[in-house]
């Protein structure tokens, strides 16, 4: 099991935005989180990657790591597994994408320039933007943008990607396009945990779906459809 939660408790600033938290991601599951802003979807994917501390748990591990007991030079290597996309892209401006994908390879360990020149060219393949390869940031769109967000997420195989509201700024047929990504990238075994408003995605691509509501988050799979949703529904 990738992540595996069992009454796992979750604050932010000293309040607490979820409690009793049973959570699971699995090897190539595509995973949907949902509810209204502030309902803590965000808080539950900073745990996962270590920016927010957990303030109790009966079991909290990510990756094979006790998150409860995790030291602080051992969360970059934790991160390694992982590719996180954030909604504002979060790419660096100031140089090409090829140089921002160089740059995360970099300073992830690599050293073989050839490797790493083929490895950019394979994953901006994968996510169909080798052609913007020299590039700046700001000459893309944003659903360029965030395809090369993707490729930098993948770049280093991780088990699983975390997606925090990765198409809210993104007209729908993009955020369309990106999701599907997604999806065909769990395809592949690598498990996609993703917070969305985007409502219709769910029905477009099916996934396990999990609701954070009231401070509390349970799995809606079978039931969603039958929920009302207009909360989470919000303009993107």
């Amino acid at each position: 099991m990738l992540i595996d939660y069992q009454k796992v408790k979750i604050s932010q600033n000293d309040v607490c935005v979820l409690n009793d938290v049973d959570f699971h991601a699995e090897e190539g599951e595509f995973i949907y989180i949902i509810g209204k802003v502030g309902s803590g979807k965000s808080s539950l994917l900073k745990t996962i990657y270590c920016e927010l501390d957990i303030e109790e748990a009966e079991k909290a591990e990510a990756l094979g790591r006790d998150l409860m007991d995790i030291k602080r030079r051992e969360i970059p290597a934790l991160r390694k597994e992982m590719g996180i996309i954030f909604q504002d892209f979060q790419l660096l401006h100031d140089r090409s994408v090829e140089k921002n994908l160089r740059f995360v390879l970099q300073a992830t360990g690599w050293k073989d320039k050839q490797a790493i020149s083929e490895r950019i060219d394979e994953v901006l393949s994968d996510v169909g933007m080798v052609e913007t390869k020299d590039k700046m940031p700001h000459e893309l769109s944003g659903g360029e943008q965030q395809r090369v967000a993707i490729a930098r997420a993948i770049l280093n195989k991780p088990r699983i990607i975390i997606a925090d509201e990765p198409t809210g700024n993104l007209d729908p047929e993009t955020a369309s396009n990106i999701v599907g990504l997604l999806k065909q990238i769990s395809m592949s075994g690598t498990a996609v945990v993703m917070t969305t408003h985007n409502i219709p995605m769910l029905d477009k691509f099916p996934g396990i779906v999990y609701r954070c509501k009231d401070g509390s988050m349970s799995d809606v799979t079978q039931d969603f459809s039958r929920l009302d949703l207009s909360e989470e529904s919000e303009d993107e």
